[in-house]
């Protein structure tokens, strides 16, 4: 027939096979799609997750070191690092300790156990001075020092200066 060969196929019937060729392309794309965006939601889903978990984590640090602090331990971070691994969130949401008490009951007892936690209750200890009172306990007020004073005011203020400057370089 005009020297080209047709392969036996009408032209219709060759458009009909593009036809199915192109649904099944279509297809097969619209399901590599579907993987694609299932891969991307199953991701988020795991990042979500994670981010809650994070949260929570902070949550529950910031609400167990409030507590220490509220109780007044000095040492947050060694008491913290004591006492996170025995606190957990409960079935309705609170936060619970080891063997099933309340935070802050638990938190107590625990300050209660380790006095060393809290700041020390007598400043000082042997060799210890006691603290000067009042701003006259050395002989000079510094609120008294100022321009065109006495020369007799001046002399004491000198003398007292070079007392306790000779006194902080013996480490006395």
């Amino acid at each position: 027939m005009g020297g080209e060969e047709n392969r036996g196929l009408s032209p219709v019937a060759g458009g009909q096979e593009i036809r199915e060729v192109v649904r099944a392309v279509m297809q097969e794309m619209g399901f590599a799609e579907r993987e694609t965006l299932e891969k991307k939601v199953n991701e988020l889903i795991a990042e979500n997750q994670r981010a809650r978990e994070a949260a929570e984590a902070a949550e529950r640090s910031a609400a167990i070191r409030a507590e220490l602090q509220r109780l007044g331990v000095t040492k947050i971070d060694l008491a913290y690092r004591a006492v996170k691994d025995d606190v957990y969130r409960g079935e309705d949401g609170r936060l619970m300790a080891q063997g099933g008490s309340e935070l802050r009951d638990y938190l107590a007892q625990f300050v209660d156990e380790n006095p060393e936690l809290l700041p020390a209750r007598l400043a000082g200890g042997s060799g210890a001075r006691a603290a000067q009172k009042g701003p006259e306990a050395n002989g000079v007020d510094l609120s008294r020092i100022r321009p065109g004073m006495s020369a007799e005011e001046l002399d004491r203020v000198r003398q007292e200066v070079a007392r306790v400057a000779a006194q902080t370089l013996r480490g006395a």
